[in-house]
């Protein structure tokens, strides 16, 4: 068995440098247009340099994410753009649009094609097709189980890869294709705007009773009634490597490097298991703890082992689980005095509890027992954002270690 790619959301130059810090193999951004998320940072060109030079020098990977669902305004744009990132180096672009794919294959040949879970690859049909017009890869959509996920891998090319999602929020929408944000905002999702509507609260109201908002009762603010709960795939590693998936891809460009460090690390140290010995392999619930130590909708194993049910979705409120807050990340160490120096990101006090994560290492629990601030000041409470901070910790830490606190 092939050990399968950690591909990991990069929504901003910070991100792509934790996401690859903590284990990811390969990341995929999104440049200033093109990409689906402009809620997200994302890159400049002077970004992509840095990101890219950052990645290669570690040897791990970078997709550059293109996969709106073009109008002809997009066009002419987007010929400007392959021009401008053509010879930065990407691994891959992300592509949806059939008509992008043509332009991408005519005018940067060299650059490999990724085909986007946009274009609803749901059979293996339509991946030998994009193969046969020059794709290395296709996401498949989410809505597959891993029976039709085998069938795929069996059916299509021995050297096309399938990448697919193991982790993160779901669409109510097939495949992320969605007018409902379009229709109720004018804001369209599939260039890349979404104002998420699925997660609002929704009443009925009957015709000749204009104004009476009746509850579809779940409880006394109402019902979501489209609000999918998240992805989680972290007990099933040793399906999803032997259904022949290539990519293990982490959804989540908008989400905090918080988050990305954390879910990284922990998909990094359950596939390395794994592979250390498969056949005594059994999962590590640690695990699933700390991906329930980030901001998350309730989980859920989607599509993967069979239609969802009415049990997929969350139907009380919209509001994420947050029983964790990053309190601070490391910007020194100094061995000799074992004082760590952070940047605060929330506040906190001596006398807390704490817990620090870094790439490679099990987390640290810890408690608070001294802090000064930048001026060598004794304080009782780290209390503004982004003030530095001086603490002594339990163990070593490297820069970019996270602290993190129990609410």
């Amino acid at each position: 068995m092939k050990k399968p790619e950690l591909l990991a959301p990069g929504g901003s130059l910070e991100k792509l440098k934790i996401a690859i810090d903590y284990g990811a193999d390969a990341v995929y951004v999104g440049g200033e247009a093109f990409s689906l998320r402009v809620a997200a940072e994302n890159f400049s060109v002077d970004d992509m340099k840095e990101g890219l030079k950052y990645a290669h020098d570690r040897g791990k990977k970078v997709y550059l994410t293109a996969n709106i669902l073009p109008h002809n305004e997009d066009i002419c744009k987007f010929e400007k753009f392959i021009e401008e990132i053509r010879p930065l180096g990407f691994d891959a672009v992300l592509i949806a649009d059939i008509g992008m794919f043509d332009m991408i294959r005519e005018l940067a040949p060299e650059i490999p094609v990724h085909i986007s879970t946009q274009a609803n690859n749901v059979n293996y049909r339509s991946a030998i097709a994009w193969y046969k017009m020059g794709a290395k890869r296709v996401v498949l959509a989410r809505e597959l189980s891993f029976d039709e996920i085998r069938e795929i891998r069996e059916k299509i090319p021995e050297d096309m890869e399938i990448e697919a999602f193991v982790h993160g929020a779901m669409c109510v929408s097939y495949s992320g294709r969605c007018l409902l944000s379009n229709y109720m905002t004018h804001r369209d999702a599939n260039r890349g705007a979404c104002a998420h509507p699925c997660r609002w609260n929704y009443s009925l109201v009957e015709q000749t009773r204009p104004g009476e908002y009746m509850d579809v009762y779940e409880n006394e603010r109402g019902t979501f009634i489209f609000n999918s709960k998240d992805l989680c795939m972290i007990k099933y590693i040793p399906e999803l490597v032997k259904s022949g998936i290539s990519s293990f891809k982490i959804e989540g460009r908008v989400k905090t490097s918080y988050y990305v460090a954390t879910i990284v690390k922990a998909y990094r140290e359950e596939i390395d298991r794994y592979f250390s010995d498969p056949e005594n392999y059994t999962f590590d619930e640690a695990q699933y703890q700390e991906l329930c130590k980030v901001s998350h909708r309730p989980y859920s194993t989607g599509f993967y082992l069979g239609k969802p049910t009415d049990e997929q979705q969350v139907y009380t409120d919209s509001s994420y689980i947050r029983d964790y807050d990053l309190i601070g990340i490391v910007l020194d160490y100094n061995p000799e005095s074992k004082i760590a120096t952070i940047t605060q990101r929330n506040r906190f006090f001596v006398g807390d509890e704490i817990e620090i994560i870094q790439p490679k290492k099990p987390f640290i629990k810890q408690k608070v027992t001294y802090m000064e601030n930048e001026n060598g000041e004794s304080i009782d409470c780290a209390l503004h954002a982004q003030m530095i901070v001086k603490l002594p910790v339990t163990a070593p830490v490297v820069k970019d270690a996270m602290l993190r606190m129990k609410k």
